[in-house]
């Protein structure tokens, strides 16, 4: 594979590489390059997870080795339970991931106790600590603890953290949604000042939930792995969708970054009068024939639903579940 399909397949549905020269030399120089992402241990994988899942998955076959943290430390600094209750969901995570793809003799999963309890990675954290403002760790925060009138502490340390798991985990290549930027540029401003490389970053978009609005767990505007076949068809059916419209579109959303990645087809099945069968293998095509109107919303949905439960059927026999 040359460095051309290389580029397009690591940068294809993302929302930016900072930067795309430094990904480049790093293609061009690296045999063996290293991508990463952590992942707070949560109950359930939706989606959202699955954005960058499916990149990880397209660093795989350009040849780089993905490291997946299982950020079971950061999720007890975010208050989501005790240790022993962070280490069961975290190993469900791992079966999840792999069941939906990911090759597991090129994927590492490192639990954030095995390494961040150490003397060195403390010692890293109040240095950091000592070279960046109380203003930057909190514009750094994750959304909900920002907008806590009086976030803990722990809560402005997880950034910091963020940041310095990257150097420590010794990464060419940090991966996260877009949320994940103010994270990634504290890592390159601050990384080097502490004798550490400056990582390349890689931002997926964030996906919208079903509604239209963003995807929250209190809501339930999501669709996990566990749902079984017929609460997906419910929820994309029940999905926001209007005619002709591509912006914050949950369905073409996931046409976009979940089904043509994996499928590379989407065929959407229709009565002859409604124009007959037609097949897809780009979103640009797809989205042309739903803005003019030859696609109705409908017929977008079933077909959507159609090879999304082929997709969560394939991960569910991997991980040993029936619905």
């Amino acid at each position: 594979m040359d460095i051309s399909e290389k580029l397009r397949l690591v940068t294809r549905n993302t929302e930016e590489v900072v930067t795309e020269h430094e990904l480049r030399q790093l293609l061009e120089s690296s045999e063996k390059p290293t991508a990463y992402v952590g992942y707070e241990p949560s109950g359930e994988i939706h989606l959202g997870h699955m954005m960058t899942v499916q990149k990880l998955m397209d660093l795989q076959k350009v040849g780089f080795k993905v490291i997946i943290l299982l950020a079971d430390i950061h999720a007890y600094l975010n208050e989501k339970g005790s240790f022993e209750e962070i280490e069961q969901i975290a190993d469900y995570n791992k079966r999840v991931f792999i069941a939906l793809g990911l090759d597991e003799s090129r994927a590492k999963f490192v639990f954030g106790s095995s390494y961040q309890l150490s003397q060195d990675y403390m010692l890293d954290v109040l240095k950091m600590a000592r070279i960046t403002t109380l203003n930057r760790a909190r514009r750094s925060m994750d959304e909900v603890s920002r907008r806590k009138e009086d976030p803990m502490v722990s809560q402005m340390i997880y950034p910091l953290m963020q940041a310095l798991d990257i150097a420590h985990l010794g990464v060419d290549l940090a991966v996260g949604g877009i949320d994940q930027r103010k994270i990634h540029m504290l890592a390159r401003e601050n990384l080097p000042r502490l004798g550490y490389r400056s990582p390349v970053c890689l931002h997926t978009p964030i996906l919208v939930g079903l509604d239209g609005q963003k995807m929250s767990s209190s809501k339930g505007n999501y669709i996990s792995v566990r749902d079984p076949p017929e609460e997906v068809e419910k929820k994309i059916r029940k999905a926001y969708c209007p005619a002709g419209v591509i912006e914050d579109n949950p369905v073409l959303d996931i046409a976009k970054y979940h089904l043509l990645p994996r499928f590379g087809v989407l065929r959407v099945e229709r009565d002859a009068k409604f124009g007959g069968d037609v097949e897809y293998t780009s979103f640009d095509a797809l989205a042309e024939d739903f803005i003019s109107g030859s696609l109705h919303p409908l017929d977008l949905k079933l077909a959507v639903a159609k090879y999304l439960n082929k997709l969560l059927k394939d991960a569910r026999k991997r991980l040993g579940v029936s619905v």
